[in-house]
């Protein structure tokens, strides 16, 4: 190639360049210059079927579901396999919901040249942006036509019956039987569901299905997008925003979190911190077992290991209802076994257990505590059973003085963490006693513990390297522990 035909070739590109500048417009230039929306380039690169981005107002996280729903319509997602005649949905709270922010924000992204076709439900198909659309047909670069169809949660769960979709992008929280359903319309093509919102209601039930994930689905993956993630707010005008919002407010406006209400006996306790990857804890660090027992009722016990500086972490769970004290001890010792934990010569644990498991009912003529031993595990039943001198110490170990914890929870304890979050004060100085049963055992083990070492921020030469640790297994293996 000569010269001349290397200045032609370079004008045809940059022609080329310039074109798709002015018909892509906005797309092309989404994420693509010096600065990037980190957290909205995770989401996009996730491999996950069902994932969520719990944002602030103004987070950046409604765009990222916006250029999500246009990849997979056009056949062009980056970090996916791509396919011709995509179908899928946009799903927002009502029409006007629709019109005003996911319609508003497919419309500020899809370049006209793309579009086949508009079908208005209300307006004009040459004026969108005013009206309410029904679908938008999309030319794929494979040859065919994708359609994206918007719906709305106040037509009812029957509007949302009938359909097979390759995706379903939901822009803001679902009634729980919308959210279902959509999950049933991607069952036939392996399709995905992806949520953008901000969680004003509470903990509500995706708290539980997509947050704590309570169902262990290894599709879920879910992140969460404050103000300061998103590189292109003025930080003048988040700090002025910031003096207008009350605590609650700002966790939900500010950070993306979940509102907790008043009257969380736990406060303290904070998912983005205490909760942590599973690590190989050095058996060094194994301390004990700590057992709420329960027949009927569940039995919670977990495994605690306490590092060299005192912190202390649960590292795994058994949690079971409507089970034999034979089957419980059963199940502790093969967790046991798993773990490599502790044991006296003759293969027994020791545990600690609620002082109630001492006595003798009609029923048997054995106590609770007798039933373990006899089944290998030694439990010691002499343990502080005070509610609010228990409280106060495990609040101490969320939450010293100087702001750093004491505690962190493997995030596969699932039953602990719920707990945490939905363990609330009734009238007085008790709390509700309900849902508790974890909570309760780790009250017993942190009582038999020292109070937490009062140590200076100073002294964080060994914390900041534990904590820089930590962050990299998070960002490794993400919140539920997977890669």
């Amino acid at each position: 190639m000569n010269r001349e035909d290397i200045i032609l070739r370079v004008a045809e590109i940059d022609a080329e360049l310039k074109r798709r500048r002015e018909s892509e417009g906005a797309l092309l230039n989404y994420n693509a210059g010096r600065k990037k929306h980190k957290k909205q380039m995770a989401f996009h690169k996730c491999k996950k079927r069902n994932r969520w981005v719990f944002g602030g107002n103004r987070s950046g996280k409604t765009e990222c579901g916006a250029v999500e729903a246009l990849w997979l319509l056009r056949g062009i997602h980056p970090y996916r396999k791509n396919k011709p005649d995509v179908f899928g949905w946009a799903v927002s709270l009502s029409q006007q919901v629709q019109r005003d922010v996911a319609q508003s924000k497919i419309l500020k992204y899809l370049p006209k040249s793309w579009i086949d076709d508009i079908i208005m439900i209300s307006g004009r198909k040459d004026a969108p942006a005013s009206g309410i659309i029904d679908q938008i047909k999309i030319r794929n670069v494979f040859g065919g036509i994708s359609t994206l169809g918007f719906k709305s949660c106040d037509q009812g769960r029957e509007k949302f019956q009938g359909c097979s979709l390759d995706f379903v992008w939901i822009d803001e929280e679902p009634p729980k039987d919308v959210y279902e359903e959509c999950l049933m319309r991607v069952m036939d093509r392996r399709g995905d569901i992806f949520g953008t919102m901000t969680p004003l209601k509470g903990e509500t039930f995706i708290f539980n299905e997509i947050y704590l994930n309570r169902r262990n689905n290894p599709e879920v993956w879910c992140e969460f997008v404050s103000w300061e993630d998103n590189p292109f707010l003025n930080k003048k005008e988040i700090e002025l925003l910031s003096k207008t919002l009350d605590d609650n407010s700002l966790d939900s406006r500010r950070y993306g979190k979940f509102s907790r209400g008043a009257g969380l006996v736990y406060p303290e306790f904070d998912f983005s911190v205490h909760v942590i990857p599973p690590f190989s804890v050095p058996k060094e660090w194994y301390d004990n077992i700590s057992i709420d027992p329960g027949l009927n009722n569940p039995l919670s016990a977990h495994w605690y290991a306490t590092d060299w500086d005192g912190n202390v972490y649960v590292i795994a769970e058994h949690f079971a209802a409507g089970l034999d004290v034979a089957e419980h001890a059963k199940r502790i010792l093969e967790i046991s076994g798993r773990l490599g934990w502790k044991t006296d010569g003759r293969g027994r644990v020791s545990a600690l257990i609620d002082s109630a498991a001492n006595q003798r009912t009609l029923a048997s003529a054995k106590s609770v505590a007798e039933l373990f031993g006899e089944r290998g595990v030694l439990v010691n039943a002499k343990v502080n059973k005070d509610v609010f001198a228990g409280i106060c110490r495990v609040k101490e170990y969320l939450k010293r003085g100087n702001g750093l914890p004491d505690i962190y929870i493997f995030d596969t304890c699932v039953n602990m963490i719920a707990e945490f979050t939905g363990y609330f004060w009734a009238d007085g100085d008790a709390p509700v006693k309900r849902d508790d049963h974890c909570m309760d055992e780790l009250r017993y083990y942190v009582m038999s513990r020292p109070r937490p070492a009062e140590r200076e921020e100073a002294e964080s030469i060994i914390h900041a390297d534990k904590m820089r640790r930590i962050r990299r297994l998070k960002s490794t293996f993400g919140k539920n522990g997977k890669r």
